[in-house]
C-alpha cells in the first residue's frame, strides 16, 4: 500500500492496528502522522488518548504492554512510537528489546489501539524477521522525495488551499530560492499567500522580493547563470555572497559540489539511469537531478572535467595564500563566463 491509499483508507475509516512509516522526508511522515491523530481520535479525547513513546528511552514491551491496556475513559488508543530502530540497520539500541513481544502482538492486535512506529533512516533492514512481518502485517509506508513535477504539484496545491494561484514559472523560482526541503516551502507558500491574499496570484518578482535565497542556492543559481552565459548575472551574485560575508572558499567549494554534481548526473544519465535512480545513488533530491540534468547537457563531459581541475587548483592557491581569495575567484567566474 501507498501513502495516498493509506491517506484514504484512513479518511473512510478503515485503520491498521499497526503503521511503520520511514524515509527521508520527514515533513510528508509529521503530516501523515497528524492526520492520523485528527482522524482516529476526537478532539477532545487526544489528551488522554495520544500516547508517545521513544524507543531510545523505552524497551517495546513498554509499548506493547501500553497497546494491549484496555483504554481508560477514551475509546481508543493512538501510540507514536519514535526512533523505532529496531526496523532499520542503524546501530544496536542500548536497551534490549523483547523483538518476539512486539511479532507475537502483530499476529493478534487490540482492536482497541493503533501503534505508528517511525523508523529512522530512508529504508528498512530486508534482513530482520520484523521488517518481513511487518510488510505481512502491518501498514508499511515508504515517504520518499518527490520527483521534480511532484515538487512543483505539491507547491502549486498547497497555495490552491489557500485560494492563491502561482502565475507560469513562479512555482519553479520559488524551489530555485527556497531549496527542495518541504518544511521551508510551506512555510514560504503561506507567507507568499498571505502577501498575495484571497483569489490573488503569486508572482516571480514577489519570490524575488520576499524569499531569501540560502548559500547553497545562491550558489546554485550562480551556476545556473554561468551555464547559461549570463555573466553579468552570475557576478551579481558572487558579489551578493560577499555582502553577507560569505567565505569565498566556501563558495569555490560550493561552485566545484555543483559541478561535481553535473559531471556524476551526465555520465549517470548516459549509462540510462533514470532521474529518480540518479538521485538514489547520488544522495540528491530528484528536482536537484533534474536541474543539474539540465545544465549539464550546455557542457561537455571533458569541459566539466576541466573546470573541477581548474577549481582544485584555485582551492590550493586560495588555501596557500598564492592568489586573493575574492581576485581568484572573480578571475575565475571571468574565464568561464568567457
Amino acid at each position: 500500500m501507498d501513502v495516498k491509499s493509506a491517506t484514504k483508507a484512513i479518511r473512510s475509516g478503515e485503520t491498521a492496528p499497526v503503521y511503520v512509516l520511514y524515509g527521508t522526508e520527514k515533513y510528508q511522515i509529521q503530516q501523515f502522522t497528524d492526520m492520523l491523530k485528527e482522524q482516529v481520535i476526537e478532539e477532545e479525547h487526544r489528551e488522554f488518548a495520544i500516547i508517545p513513546y521513544d524507543l531510545t528511552e523505552t524497551a517495546v514491551e513498554v509499548v506493547i504492554e501500553e497497546a494491549e491496556t484496555v483504554p481508560f475513559l477514551v475509546p481508543r488508543k493512538l501510540i507514536i512510537v519514535r526512533d523505532a530502530n529496531l526496523f532499520t540497520a542503524g546501530k544496536d539500541s542500548k536497551i534490549d528489546h523483547q523483538v518476539d513481544r512486539l511479532l507475537t502482538y502483530m499476529d493478534n492486535p487490540a482492536d482497541y489501539s493503533t501503534i505508528v512506529f517511525l523508523a529512522q533512516g530512508d529504508k528498512l533492514d530486508e534482513r530482520k524477521k520484523l521488517v518481513k512481518a511487518a510488510k505481512k502485517q502491518a501498514i508499511v509506508l515508504a515517504f520518499a522525495p518527490l520527483s521534480g513535477e511532484e515538487l512543483l504539484g505539491w507547491i502549486v496545491k498547497l497555495a490552491k488551499q489557500r485560494d492563491v494561484s502561482f502565475e507560469a514559472g513562479a512555482a519553479d523560482t520559488l524551489v530555485s530560492f527556497a531549496g527542495t526541503g518541504l518544511q521551508t516551502l510551506s512555510a514560504e507558500v503561506d507567507k507568499l499567500c498571505l502577501f498575495a491574499g484571497n483569489g490573488g496570484t503569486i508572482k516571480r518578482v514577489d519570490i524575488e522580493s520576499l524569499v531569501a535565497r540560502s548559500t547553497e542556492q545562491n550558489v546554485f543559481a550562480m551556476v545556473e547563470e554561468l551555464a547559461n552565459l549570463r555573466l553579468e548575472k552570475a557576478l551579481g551574485l558572487f558579489y551578493e555572497l560577499l555582502k553577507q560575508r560569505e567565505e569565498p572558499i566556501k563558495i569555490a567549494a560550493l561552485i566545484a559540489r555543483q559541478f561535481r554534481i553535473m559531471i556524476q548526473v551526465k555520465e549517470l544519465g548516459q549509462q540510462s539511469y533514470s532521474q529518480q535512480q540518479i538521485a538514489s545513488q547520488l544522495g540528491l533530491h530528484p528536482y536537484a537531478v533534474k536541474i543539474a540534468g539540465e545544465q549539464a547537457r550546455k557542457f561537455q563531459a571533458e569541459r566539466l572535467r576541466l573546470i573541477l581541475s581548474h577549481l582544485s587548483e584555485l582551492d590550493y592557491q586560495m588555501k596557500t595564500g598564492a592568489v586573493d581569495k575574492v581576485l581568484g575567484l572573480e578571475l575565475f567566474l571571468l574565464r568561464l563566463g568567457a
